[in-house]
């Protein structure tokens, strides 16, 4: 396979495993595929809406959503990779029963009904694309996102319930106050488990926080390898700390959550656009506390407010994994 032009090739072999899911994992994953062909993607299996939604409660499978985003992500570059990408990228519009599907979805699922197996349907969805990598789910069964939410109903903002599933956790106008998983010791992927513990450098992030990054920590067979491998670990902060999910968070209490839902797992790295360091100081001495250095680079796409440039992260990430 021919290297992409430019200062960041010809790519090295380091091994680098990505957790996360939807479009923060899918801009990581367009990124490290211009520094190695040994890319391992780790997915979130919880999502719960849209087509992933749908299929999941037709068929009993994994959400095939993220994982196909994933694939396209780590696309071969060239004309079949490109055009197998917007194949399986392809959402039909129109008003019948196929409306919001996205082909990529349908294809996968009817894959893993061909084949009975998860892991060698996405390989094989790979192979097609000729994808830079492999792409693989977090556990061998889909995930309820369960969080406490204070102000999840506007009428009542001071009181805190417990809401269930990753769209409406998502959607929540109130502040996640804790996160947790169904079944609560789900079975890991172990496929992913042995890419964690060869790995080079582990990467979490960027992506929406609860419902992409945090469920990670959460699954107990995941987060011991997570814990165990010698690889070096590194957390990618979002561009927008403060939305969303995480409304009214400061970079620091990103790392704050870390530490509560995975306080025997440490860091090597935390890496932060300068958009999000208002306090440098205190962002590194909250990095320093989870045993990791502060890394301050521009990783933001000009003139797309929290956008990765994907040659930007590329060439950040370059720097430390080198």
């Amino acid at each position: 396979m021919t290297p992409p032009p430019g200062p960041l090739a010809p790519p090295h072999h380091r091994r680098i495993v990505a957790l996360g899911g939807g479009h923060g994992l899918a801009a990581a994953l367009t990124a490290l595929r211009l520094l190695t062909d040994n890319v391992t993607a780790v997915v979130t299996v919880a999502d719960d809406g849209g087509s992933s939604g749908r299929l999941r409660e037709d068929f009993d499978v994994l959400p095939p959503g993220d994982l196909r985003m994933a694939l396209s992500a780590l696309c071969d570059d060239s004309d079949w990779g490109h055009t197998w990408r917007d194949v399986l990228q392809h959402r039909f519009a129109g008003t019948g029963e196929l409306r919001g599907h996205a082909l990529g979805n349908l294809m996968i699922v009817s894959i893993w009904e061909l084949l009975g197996d998860t892991v060698e349907g996405l390989d094989l969805v790979g192979r097609l694309l000729g994808a830079r990598g492999r792409v693989l789910p977090m556990a061998a069964v889909p995930l309820e996102i369960v969080a406490e939410i204070r102000g999840h109903d506007p009428q009542r903002p001071d009181e805190t319930v417990e809401v269930r599933g990753q769209h409406r956790v998502a959607s929540s106008p109130g502040v996640v106050s804790s996160i947790g998983i169904l079944p609560t010791c789900p079975e890991p992927c172990h496929e992913a488990m042995a890419a964690v513990a060869d790995a080079d450098w582990v990467m979490l992030g960027p992506g929406s926080w609860f419902t992409s990054v945090m469920p990670h920590l959460l699954v107990p067979g995941l987060a011991d390898a997570l814990v165990a491998t010698p690889a070096k670990r590194l957390l990618n902060l979002n561009l927008e700390v403060n939305k969303g999910e995480t409304r009214d968070f400061r970079a620091e209490d990103h790392l704050a959550s870390f530490a509560a839902n995975a306080p025997d797992l440490r860091l090597d790295v935390v890496l932060a656009d300068p958009s999000v360091v208002p306090d440098g100081a205190s962002l590194r001495a909250a990095a320093a506390d989870l045993g990791a250095e502060l890394v301050v680079a521009p990783v933001a796409a000009r003139g797309a407010p929290g956008v990765h440039d994907p040659l930007r992260l590329a060439a950040a990430l370059r720097d430390v994994v080198s």
